[in-house]
C-alpha cells in the first residue's frame, strides 16, 4: 500500500498551540487520512448540546470562568488565551468550569509526577513504538462518531524491542492527537486491546506501580472521553494481569471495560462490523492506518507536541 505525505491548508489558525499553519495528512492508497480539526458538523453540534450542555452562551461563560480559576494557579503555566485549548478541557467536563479546572490540574500534575514518560515526548523521539506496529487506528469513526484506537499487545509485542513505557508513550501521543479534534472531544474514543498471543513473558512486565500509572492516566489525567475499552482474544493469563489493575479502577471505569475473548459477535454489539477490519469480523473497506503510517502523520506535528510540552507546573 503506497503512502503519500501531504499538507492541507489550516482553516482555523487558533486550533494549534504552535505556529503550524497546515494540517498533517497522508494518502493511503485512495484514502486521505488527516486530523479532523474542522468545526463540528451539525450532527456533532447536536450531540454536544444533548450530552455536554454545549451552546454558544454556555461555552463563552464557561471559558471565562475557567480562565479566572486557572489564573489563581500561579505556579501553572498554560495557554489561557487559547479558546480551543480551554474547550479541550471543558467538553469532557460537560462545561462545568470547576470540574474542568480540576482536570487541567490533574493533567499537568500527572505530567510533573512522571517525567520518565513525558520528558521530550514527541513523535520523532518515539519512532520505535510506531515501528513495532503495536498501535494503529481506524481512519473512519464508528457508528457513534467515536475514534477507534487498536493496541495489539500480544503477537506483535516483542518485550526485548519495546518496553511498556514506550507503549504508554505511544498511547499518549495518539490521544493527544485525538484531543485536537473537535468531533473527538465531543463523541470520544474507544480502545481495542487485542491480546491474542499474550504470553507469560509479557505478563511479567506488568507491575502494580505500572498498573497504577496506567489507571490514573486513563481515569483522571487525559481530557478525552474514553467510552469503552474492549479486550479481545485474551488468554486466561490476562486474568492475572487484570488482578493488578483492579485496586486502582473505580466502579464507573470498570463498567466501561468489556471482555470479549474470541467472540467477535460480542464486539459487534458495541462497534458495528462495517467500521471494523476483517480480522475482527468487520467489513470496512477503509484500510487500517498502521503504526508506521500514523508515525508519518504525527511526526509532521512535532512542533505542536513541543508546544504542548512547554506548558505545565513551574514552567516559564
Amino acid at each position: 500500500m503506497v503512502t503519500e505525505v501531504r499538507m492541507t491548508k489550516l482553516k482555523d489558525p487558533n486550533i494549534f498551540l504552535s505556529d503550524i499553519d497546515e494540517v498533517p495528512s497522508i494518502m493511503i492508497g485512495d484514502f486521505l487520512v488527516m486530523l479532523d480539526i474542522d468545526p463540528p458538523s451539525p450532527e456533532f453540534q447536536e450531540m454536544a448540546r444533548k450530552e455536554l450542555r454545549e451552546s454558544p452562551e454556555v461555552q463563552k461563560e464557561a471559558m471565562s470562568r475557567l480562565q479566572e480559576l486557572l489564573k489563581a494557579e500561579t505556579d501553572l503555566h498554560c495557554p489561557l488565551e487559547n479558546d480551543a485549548w480551554l474547550i479541550r478541557f471543558l467538553r469532557p467536563s460537560k462545561y462545568y468550569p470547576e470540574s474542568a479546572c480540576k482536570l487541567v490540574k490533574r493533567y499537568y500534575s500527572f505530567k510533573a509526577k512522571h517525567p520518565i514518560i513525558y520528558a521530550n515526548l514527541t513523535p520523532s523521539n518515539e519512532r520505535n513504538i510506531f515501528e513495532q506496529d503495536i498501535l494503529s487506528i481506524m481512519p473512519s469513526r464508528d457508528q457513534y462518531g467515536r475514534r477507534i484506537l487498536i493496541l495489539e499487545i500480544g503477537k506483535k509485542w516483542k518485550v526485548h524491542k519495546c518496553s511498556l513505557y514506550e507503549i504508554i508513550k505511544g498511547c499518549i501521543l495518539h490521544m493527544e492527537a485525538a484531543i485536537l479534534e473537535p468531533a473527538t472531544q465531543i463523541a470520544g474514543a474507544v480502545l481495542i486491546f487485542d491480546l491474542g498471543g499474550f504470553s507469560l513473558q509479557q505478563a511479567m512486565q506488568f507491575t502494580p506501580s505500572f498498573a497504577k500509572i496506567l489507571a490514573e492516566l486513563l481515569q483522571d489525567a487525559i481530557p478525552l472521553r474514553i467510552r469503552n475499552i474492549h479486550v479481545i482474544n485474551q488468554p486466561y493469563i490476562v486474568d492475572m494481569v487484570f488482578t493488578l489493575f483492579k485496586p486502582f479502577i473505580r466502579e464507573k471505569s470498570r463498567s466501561k471495560i468489556v471482555f470479549h475473548g474470541t467472540n467477535q459477535n460480542s464486539l459487534h454489539q458495541y462497534i458495528a462490523p462495517n467500521y471494523l477490519p476483517q480480522n475482527y469480523g468487520g467489513t470496512s473497506k477503509v484500510p487500517r492506518v498502521s503504526g508506521r503510517q500514523y508515525f508519518q502523520l504525527l511526526v509532521m506535528g512535532d512542533k505542536e507536541y513541543e508546544a504542548i510540552n512547554s506548558y505545565g507546573y513551574n514552567k516559564k
